[in-house]
């Protein structure tokens, strides 16, 4: 799907759309005869895409000058390694300027998605804020805003080598139908666009605000974030959804950690091959009349158990605007924000 910059090429009346967003409407697009496709389009098939991501040296420049890392000194109020030795990132566990310093060279795109269904669409604006601010400063960024009141989209000034695309997604009158849709949209975002665009991506909760840095040491090959919420529990006491039946399924006496579904993050074609996966499955599980406990957080949790994050972010890449600092929670870089689900949500 290529549509030119500063264009609009949705079947609705915009109030005036912002000059440096392009827009699309998710379902025409599908069926639009008259979309100029790529030449790899052409050629592969969907289980051949071909995508931009791919392993990179980590090479500093000569002659940085940065601390010298120890050893033997560090954090010793957290565990900032996995047992399959994927690291745990928290304060004090990378130097920001050497990280920047290896991967601003490599020219990399970042994609966001966000959506902004119904009434969520009123914090858009603060997220988007707040990124410009926080969010992979110094780095391309393009941002893909899903929503089903495009002309409600704020007009927000993006920082040069950042974009926005404003695709326009049905609403639902269930919040879990649209928690459910969102890997489907996410997939198939990643097959017509997004893997020609960006390097790596993460997809992100609207209802949220960043408060300090997330930058290049949040990167890695499949990412997952821990949850605020359920961090110092034991896996007994996860959310996780217990019903054999789902396909989401988790046993009391399995489980690493309890990720949040707020955040997915990765090289575009391990977040594919995610959403497609988590989507196979929640179709299944539709198809026996199985809803599973917290939709797609569900089914993430269940694929990352057996599909082991290369990173892992700690909750302070994830918090609540509702809870208390605790004490290893050196930093709090990105939170949701307080509502009334009442208010915002279609049903409760």
């Amino acid at each position: 799907m290529l549509i030119a910059a500063q264009t609009c090429s949705m079947n609705v009346a915009l109030a005036t759309p912002h000059p440096r967003y392009v827009y699309f409407n998710f379902f025409s697009e599908r069926l639009n005869g008259d979309i100029l496709i790529n030449e790899d389009q052409k050629s592969t098939s969907l289980s051949r895409l071909v995508f931009r991501s791919r392993v990179r040296n980590m090479v500093s420049p000569e002659k940085l000058l940065y601390k010298q890392p120890s050893v033997l000194v560090g954090r010793t109020d957290v565990v900032s390694v996995t047992p399959w030795l994927a690291p745990i990132v928290w304060e004090g566990t990378f130097d920001p300027v050497l990280v920047d310093n290896i991967y601003k060279p490599m020219n990399l795109t970042v994609a966001t998605t966000v959506f902004a269904i119904g009434k969520y669409v009123r914090f858009l604006q603060d997220f988007l804020e707040t990124a410009e601010k926080h969010f992979m400063v110094g780095f391309h960024v393009r941002y893909y805003v899903f929503t089903d009141r495009p002309h409600d989209v704020p007009s927000v000034n993006l920082s040069q080598g950042r974009h926005l695309s404003v695709i326009q997604v049905p609403g639902s009158n269930r919040w879990q139908e649209i928690s459910a849709r969102r890997m489907e949209i996410i997939q198939t975002t990643i097959e017509r666009q997004i893997r020609r665009e960006a390097d790596y991506i993460f997809c992100l909760d609207v209802d949220s605000k960043f408060h300090a840095r997330w930058g290049s040491e949040s990167l890695g090959r499949l990412v997952a974030v821990i949850h605020p919420g359920y961090y110092e529990q034991t896996r007994d006491r996860f959310p996780y959804e217990r019903r054999p039946a789902s396909t989401a399924y988790i046993p009391m006496d399995e489980g690493d950690y309890y990720y949040g579904g707020a955040m997915i993050g990765g090289f575009v074609e391990d977040v594919y091959t995610l959403t497609k996966v988590c989507r196979t499955r929640f179709e299944e599980d539709a198809g026996n009349s199985i809803e599973a406990a917290w939709q797609e957080e569900s089914h993430l949790n269940r694929y990352l158990l057996d599909n082991k994050p290369s990173k892992v972010l700690s909750p302070e890449y994830l918090w609540q605007d509702f809870k208390a600092k605790t004490k290893e929670v050196k930093v709090i870089r990105f939170s949701g924000v307080i509502k009334n689900y009442a208010d915002v949500r279609p049903n409760v």
